[in-house]
C-alpha cells in the first residue's frame, strides 16, 4: 500500500471521488408494489406457494428468485489490482465497479461480497454457505497460490459456474488476441513458442489455455527463471504448470527463454530488458500485461515487435478481462451451465477474435464497447452446455 498520508491519497473535488459517493449500485424491484392486492402476491400470503413449490422442486428457484441472474462478485482483498493486500473495504470500490461492468455489458446482476481474510478453508465454507442466493461465483483479487485452491474446492463443492476472472478472463482475452494476432504475422499456433513470464493466477492460467489451444511450446518463466526440470525449489502450481509446459526442457533465464521465441506474453509485473527481447525470432509478438507498468513500454516493445498488446486503454490493442467475463457468465446462467469448463474457455476465445474481420497490428481484438462481444461470447459458451458440455 502507499505510504502517502491521507491528505496526499484523498481529495474529495476529485471527480474519481465524486463518482464513488454512495456507492456505484442500488437495488430496484422489477415488480410493482401499488396496492394491497401486489402486496398479497409479492408477499404474504401469495409468496408461500412460491416457497412450497421451490421447496419441492429446488430447481424452480432459478426460475422463480433473483438466482437465475445473480452473481457472486467474492473478494477478500489480498490481491486488489496493482495495490495488493489492502483489505476488504478497500476492495469494495474495485468490486462494485466490476458489478456495473456486469450490469452493463451482459445485465447480469452482480453483488459484491468483501470478507475478511481467513484460511482456504474458512473462505470456502462462507462462499458454500451464501451460494444458495446466486447463479454463479466470481472470484475476484484473491492472492494467488490460495486462488487456486479456493476455486478448485468451490467447483467440487457446488453446482454452479465458479469462475476466477484474474486467471481465466485474462487467459481468454489473451488467447482471443494471440489467435488474431498471429494471421498478422503468418504464423500458426502449432508452430509457436511462446514464452510467459509470470507463474502467478495469470500466468498460470494463460499457460494452460494456450496448451489446450494447441500452441507448439508455452514455457514459463518466474523469478527465478525457467520453470525447467532443474528447479527443485517449485511450489505445487508451478511443479504442475511444469508437467505440461517447456516440452523441450529448457533452462536457465527469461534471456534463454527467449533466444528465438516467437511471442512473449508478461503477466509478472516485473521487467524485461531490451538485451533479452533482441534475441526473439523476426515477425514477433509481445504482449506486455502488467497494469499500470507493462513489463515492456510499448513504444520499446514496437521495436522488436511487429505486435504488441497491453493491459492499457491508452495504447492499441489493450488485453481487457471486459471481453470475457460478462459473456461468460450471461452464457453460463441461460444454459443452465454448472461449471465453466476449458471447452467453453476456447469457445469463448474463438468467438472474441471471431469478431475482428481483419486483424491489423494495431487492432487484434474488439473494443470493449462493440456490443456484439458478450452476444457473441454468451452464445459460445451456451452453445457448448447445450451440446453435452456442461
Amino acid at each position: 500500500m502507499s505510504a502517502l498520508p491521507t491528505s496526499q491519497l484523498f481529495d474529495p473535488s476529485d471527480p474519481v471521488f465524486r463518482v464513488h459517493v454512495g456507492g456505484k449500485l442500488g437495488v430496484h424491484a422489477t415488480s410493482e408494489l401499488r396496492d394491497a392486492a401486489d402486496l398479497s402476491l409479492l408477499y404474504t400470503p401469495g409468496v408461500a406457494q412460491v416457497s412450497r413449490a421451490i421447496a419441492a422442486d429446488p430447481t424452480l428457484a432459478a426460475v422463480y428468485t433473483s438466482r437465475r441472474n445473480t452473481v457472486a462478485v467474492v473478494s477478500d482483498g489480498t490481491a486488489v489490482l496493482g495495490l495488493g493486500d489492502v483489505g476488504p473495504l478497500a476492495a469494495m470500490p474495485v468490486m462494485e465497479g466490476k458489478a456495473v461492468l456486469f450490469k452493463h455489458f451482459a445485465d447480469v446482476d452482480a453483488v459484491p461480497v468483501c470478507m475478511e481474510t481467513g484460511s482456504v478453508d474458512e473462505i470456502v465454507d462462507a462462499v458454500a454457505r451464501i451460494a444458495p442466493t446466486y447463479g454463479g461465483i466470481n472470484l475476484e483479487d484473491i492472492s494467488a497460490p490460495r486462488c487456486f485452491e479456493i476455486e478448485r474446492r468451490l467447483q467440487d463443492r457446488l453446482d454452479i459456474p465458479v469462475f476466477h476472472d484474474d486467471q481465466h478472463g485474462t487467459a481468454i482475452v489473451a488467447l482471443a488476441a494471440l489467435l488474431n494476432a498471429v494471421r498478422v504475422v503468418d504464423k500458426d499456433l502449432a508452430d509457436l513458442t511462446v514464452v510467459v513470464s509470470g507463474a502467478g493466477a495469470a500466468g498460470v492460467a494463460v499457460s494452460r489455455i494456450l496448451v489446450s489451444a494447441g500452441v507448439g511450446d508455452v514455457v514459463v518463466v518466474d523469478s527465478r527463471g525457467v520453470l525447467g526440470p532443474d528447479r527443485d525449489d517449485l511450489v505445487a502450481h508451478k511443479r504442475e504448470l511444469r508437467e505440461v509446459t517447456n516440452r523441450r526442457g529448457l533452462t536457465g533465464t527469461i534471456g534463454d527463454a527467449l533466444s528465438g521465441a516467437d511471442v512473449l506474453i508478461g503477466v509478472s509485473g516485473g521487467t524485461v530488458a531490451e538485451r533479452d527481447l533482441m534475441r526473439m525470432a523476426p515477425r514477433a509478438i509481445i504482449f506486455a500485461l502488467a497494469n499500470p507498468d507493462p513489463e515492456v513500454h510499448p513504444i520499446v516493445a514496437a521495436r522488436f515487435a511487429e505486435v504488441v498488446a497491453t493491459g492499457r486503454s491508452d495504447f492499441p490493442n489493450q488485453i481487457n478481462n471486459v471481453l470475457a467475463f460478462p459473456g461468460i457468465f450471461r452464457g453460463a446462467l441461460d444454459s443452465g451451465a454448472r461449471r465453466v469448463t476449458e471447452e467453453m474457455k476456447l469457445a469463448a476465445a474463438h468467438a472474441i477474435a471471431g469478431l475482428v474481420d481483419a486483424p491489423t497490428a494495431d487492432r487484434i481484438v474488439p473494443s470493449v464497447f462493440d456490443e456484439r462481444v458478450a452476444p457473441a461470447v454468451a452464445d459460445a459458451v451456451s452453445a457448448r452446455v447445450l451440446g453435452g458440455v456442461r
